[in-house]
């Protein structure tokens, strides 16, 4: 007998597993893996199952995964539905491909916005701007850190101090 076994993928813990939850309750799957990885889902599957995803591109990371994913799902002796492309029989060889080539897509777009991201923040930074975490010592707590370690205190006891990690203080001897 053929189960539609569903698997939702979200790739931070902000991100909201309903919009596809509900998709996968509406097409009847059962069981459902809400996941950061497929591996449960698949390992789940029996021979004439059908690994049902509600978002091709969610449950994939690149192109290379994505067929990744085809060929455990295949070793298994089941198929994979996406739902969000419907016009795809993942059961022929042509299915297969044009997945192949979606995932790729999917893939060159994250790529796209990683290099947008990392354009802007080289940008912030040539402007002055500072990204990331503020620093956990000011110039006034980091000098009076390096006075007191040159003056022979230990890291440990500077750092209880400051309010800071031992590892902030110590990596001012470095620096």
């Amino acid at each position: 007998m053929t189960r539609k076994v569903g698997y939702a993928r979200v790739s931070t813990e902000g991100q909201n597993l309903g919009r596809q939850l509900a998709a996968l309750h509406q097409e009847g799957c059962d069981p459902i893996f809400p996941d950061k990885a497929s591996g449960k889902a698949i390992k789940a599957l029996r021979p004439a199952d059908v690994l049902v995803m509600a978002e091709w591109d969610r449950a994939t990371r690149s192109m290379l995964d994505g067929i990744a994913i085809m060929e455990r799902v295949h070793e298994r002796g089941a198929t994979i539905k996406a739902l969000d492309r419907q016009f795809l029989d993942l059961s022929t060889t042509i299915g297969k491909g044009i997945l192949a080539f979606l995932s790729a897509l999917a893939q060159d777009e994250r790529e796209r916005i990683l290099k947008r991201s990392k354009d802007g923040l080289n940008h912030a930074k040539a402007r002055g701007i500072h990204c990331g975490r503020p620093p956990a010592l000011n110039d006034y707590q980091r000098e009076e850190a390096a006075r007191r370690l040159a003056e022979g205190e230990s890291a440990r006891s500077v750092a209880r101090l400051l309010g800071v990690s031992h590892v902030t203080v110590a990596k001012l001897r470095v620096a």
